[in-house]
């Protein structure tokens, strides 16, 4: 092998490196081109995504969807109160004495002038005897007087007896008429001491509370220790009545006659038609109210005294289909908007603004029936401004 054959220079060498040069000048071209471009996209989709969460965020002010009868539609006012029965009675004794009977418990209805409990009676029963027998005897010495004088006055007569002995015997008639008459007395007292002793019902009614128990003393406003002075505690569950205290600012919009609607807490499915009895003519000055009573218009057995009631004093009778409608799904009318044609209201969910599309139905007063899209508590915003929408962050008013 020659010397110039073996110094010949590797061209194919040179040309691959060269190669290599211009595929890493191309990539650092395309990385300066692309780096920038994605750098952008990704700021911009963080913008994007998180643009709500620097947004701030609108003072809303929030509202429920509630249950709502249609009589809330006609309704003035409404007030809480509680039922009162208007003839109620502490049935007590007028005697002293250990209580021997007692007939009924609570619960039980009872008619007036029935015995509902009984003291001992044997000293009284023995003193209406006693009178009894007195009246006898001086009933007895009654007849002998009075063939004694018809004598007397025959003899005085025929001159055969003296004006004394006739003045004795009238005056001797006169005594035993005067005894018979004190006799018929102690008889009467007798008899009104064994009255006392039989505890009646003052009218027909019915038992709340038995306050006494057979062997314990009674004694007339239970002036002695250890004794009871109402035996039971009665009512006529026919007076009950609902006593709600209405605000002085809002007497004027109630009168007499007014019709109502009334609601236990205890059945608040169930709607009881009243009217304004009796709005009593004074203020309670500590609360600034005035007591108003309201009459149910149908009896209920379930109704009892002490329970609380809601009352709502309407502006104009009801129907009877309305009065007994069940209530509708309501929230108020101004919160209720259209956008893109549809009905909708701003549902608040985790702080934030849906767009829920609903159904609405009748209006009822100042709210509207929403018949789809939205359920029981469900809170929207009141007034909604134009600029909410979904995802809109919010704050509530305070």
């Amino acid at each position: 092998m020659t010397t110039s054959e073996t110094e010949k220079p590797d061209l194919s060498a040179l040309r691959i490196a060269h190669d290599r040069g211009k595929v890493n000048s191309d990539r650092t071209v395309k990385a300066k081109v692309v780096v920038p471009i994605v750098v952008v996209l990704a700021l911009a989709a963080g913008y994007f995504f998180l643009k709500g969460n620097f947004a701030p965020a609108s003072e809303v002010d929030l509202t429920t969807a509630t249950l709502t009868y249609p009589s809330q539609a006609s309704a003035v006012l409404t007030a809480s109160g509680y039922v009162v029965a208007q003839q109620k009675a502490a049935v007590a004794s007028k005697g002293t004495g250990r209580l021997v009977f007692l007939g009924v418990q609570e619960g039980d209805p009872v008619k007036k002038g029935q015995i509902i409990a009984r003291l001992e009676d044997q000293d009284v029963v023995a003193a209406l005897a006693k009178a009894r027998a007195d009246l006898e005897f001086s009933k007895a010495d009654l007849d002998d007087a009075r063939l004694s004088l018809d004598r007397q006055r025959r003899l005085f007569a025929s001159g055969l007896a003296s004006k004394a002995e006739l003045d004795a015997a009238e005056a001797r008639f006169r005594r035993v008429q005067a005894s018979i008459a004190s006799a018929e007395a102690a008889v009467t007292s007798a008899e009104v001491s064994i009255e006392n002793t039989r505890i009646r019902a003052p009218f027909d009614g019915t038992v709340l509370t038995k306050n006494a128990d057979v062997g314990e003393m009674v004694t007339p406003f239970a002036a002695a220790a250890n004794s009871r002075g109402a035996v039971v505690t009665m009512a006529d569950m026919s007076s009950l009545e609902v006593e709600a205290d209405v605000s002085e600012s809002n007497i004027t919009r109630v009168n007499v006659g007014q019709p109502c609607e009334i609601i236990l807490d205890a059945y608040p499915e169930k709607r009881y038609p009243g009217f304004v009895n009796k709005i009593v003519p004074t203020a309670d000055r500590a609360k600034a109210t005035v007591l108003t009573k309201v009459r149910f218009k149908e009896r209920d057995e379930r109704v009892l005294p002490e329970m609380s009631a809601k009352v709502t004093f309407l502006s104009k009778e009801l129907d009877p289909a309305a009065a007994q409608s069940p209530p509708k799904l309501t929230v108020p009318f101004g919160s209720v908007v259209t956008r893109n044609d549809k009905e909708v209201v701003l549902l608040v969910r985790n702080g934030a603004i849906i767009e829920a599309p609903i159904r609405t139905g009748e209006r009822m007063g100042d709210r509207i029936e929403v018949r789809e899209g939205l359920m029981q508590g469900d809170q929207v915003v009141r007034r909604p401004d134009p600029g909410l929408t979904t995802g809109s962050k919010i704050k509530t008013k305070s």
